[in-house]
């Protein structure tokens, strides 16, 4: 089985789907974490943060101040992308490293990469199919502010700062809603895991 995309907006609800296929057997690779892998202190990634943003970016331990550099980030798009063109390039080597080291260890697994920026960050055809988590943009907010603590105008520029709605739609294989409850998202993530699970190959790419 081809690599799984599974992607969708801020306080979708991704992770939880993720984490309930993890459950049900899939390796998932985390995006998120070899984002944190290519900024990691001593690595060749910081230092090219540090030289864009400046040294205020870091923290006393030496480690990226996420919290600053998001401030900077989220509401001004050519800053993001000044970021994105110095981290992605890594993540997409640990991607593939992962990838690699999973096939040649867990060679039935099937493989899930959990990406929140997939429409920005990697061509649609480098994976068999494409699985977007989907919530309104209102419910979204309201999570950021009920779960994540977060003021009404940080939540909408959060929200805002990623890609619209019908862009990543347009992507998707198929559409997880996850708009309802907990349980009826992990409903819908157990019947999409079934089929494809059934299914000796998602197509595409490798």
């Amino acid at each position: 089985m081809d690599v799984i995309a599974l992607t969708g907006g801020i306080a979708a609800g991704k992770s939880t789907v993720a984490g309930r296929w993890r459950e049900l057997g899939a390796v998932v690779i985390d995006a998120d974490a070899l984002a944190r892998e290519a900024v990691a202190p001593g690595s060749a990634g910081l230092a090219a943060i540090v030289e864009r943003f400046g040294a205020q970016i870091v923290d006393e331990s030496g480690a990226l101040d996420r919290a600053a550099l998001g401030r900077r980030i989220f509401a001004d798009a050519s800053e993001r992308s000044a970021l994105n063109a110095i981290v992605h390039p890594e993540v997409r080597r640990l991607y593939r490293e992962a990838v690699s080291r999973t096939r040649a260890t867990r060679p039935t697994s099937p493989i899930v990469y959990d990406v929140p920026l997939l429409e920005e960050a990697r061509a649609r055809d480098e994976f068999g199919i494409v699985v977007v988590v989907h919530a309104p943009t209102e419910t979204r907010v309201r999570r950021l502010i009920e779960h994540r603590g977060m003021a009404e105008q940080e939540a909408r520029e959060r929200v805002a700062a990623q890609q619209p709605d019908d862009e990543r739609l347009a992507l998707a294989d198929r559409v997880l809603d996850s708009s309802g409850t907990l349980e009826q998202t992990i409903a819908q993530a157990d019947a999409l895991w079934s089929e494809l699970r059934s299914r000796t190959s998602v197509g595409g790419a490798e």
